[in-house]
C-alpha cells in the first residue's frame, strides 16, 4: 500500500474483498437460503452480522499489532502474496463446479448466519491471519485511516455481493445464473493470482 490514495485503497480492498465474498461456502449458502423467504434485504443482513465478526479482528490488527508492520514488513509482503495467489488458485480450481444453490439450515435469522458461518469458516479465519491481516498491517504504516478506508471498501464488497446474491433470489435468478457466476468466480481468482505476484515484487522493489 506504499504511497497509495485513500481512492486507490478502497478500489483495491473492494476487489480483494469481493474475491473472498465470492468463494463458496457457508455464509453464501445461508444467504442463498435465507433469501428464499426473506427477500432481497437478507444480503445487507448477512454482511452486518458478517462484519460483527470482523470488526474485532481489524482492532486488533490495527491497534495491537501495527507496530510489527515495519519490522516485518518482508515477510509480511511475501506471506501476504503467497496467501493471495494460493486463495486465487483454488478459485480458479473451483469455478468450473461451483454452484450458488446448495443447502443450509440457518435460513430463519440472517444477521445470526452471518456471524456464525463466518466465525466457523476456516477460510475465514485463513483469509485473515495470512491477506486480511498483511495487507491491514502495512496499511497502519502510512496512517489508520488508511486502514479503516480498507475496511470500508472491504465491507462494501461484501454488502454488493450479497445484496446482489439476495436480489437476485428474490427475483427469480434472473440476475445472476450459475454460468455468470463460475465466469466471475475464474475472472476473480486470476486476478487474484496476479495481485499476489504484485504484491511480492514489491520485496525486491521496495
Amino acid at each position: 500500500m506504499d504511497h497509495m490514495s485513500a481512492l486507490e485503497v478502497l478500489a483495491m480492498a473492494f476487489v480483494v474483498g469481493l474475491t473472498g465474498a465470492l468463494a463458496p461456502g457457508p455464509t453464501l449458502v445461508a444467504t442463498v437460503n435465507s433469501s428464499l423467504t426473506g427477500g432481497w434485504s437478507v444480503g445487507p443482513k448477512v454482511t452486518l452480522g458478517h462484519a460483527i465478526v470482523e470488526a474485532p479482528i481489524f482492532l486488533l490488527v490495527t491497534l495491537g499489532l501495527n507496530v510489527a508492520a515495519e519490522t516485518y514488513r518482508t515477510p509480511l509482503s511475501l506471506i501476504g502474496g503467497l496467501s493471495l495467489m494460493a486463495f486465487g488458485l483454488l478459485t480458479l480450481r473451483g469455478a468450473k463446479e461451483a454452484s450458488l444453490y446448495q443447502s443450509s439450515g440457518l435460513a430463519s435469522n440472517p444477521y445470526l448466519a452471518g456471524a456464525l458461518t463466518s466465525a466457523a469458516n476456516p477460510y475465514f479465519w485463513i483469509w485473515w491471519l495470512s491477506v486480511g491481516s498483511a495487507m491491514l498491517m502495512e496499511g497502519t504504516r502510512e496512517s489508520l485511516a488508511l486502514a479503516a478506508v480498507f475496511m470500508i471498501g472491504h465491507w462494501g464488497a461484501d454488502f454488493s455481493w450479497y445484496t446482489l446474491i439476495s436480489t437476485s433470489i428474490d427475483r427469480g435468478r434472473s440476475l445472476l445464473s450459475e454460468t455468470s457466476y463460475r465466469w466471475v468466480l475464474f475472472g476473480c481468482g486470476a486476478f487474484l493470482v496476479l495481485f499476489g505476484a504484485y504484491y511480492m515484487s514489491r520485496i525486491w522493489t521496495g
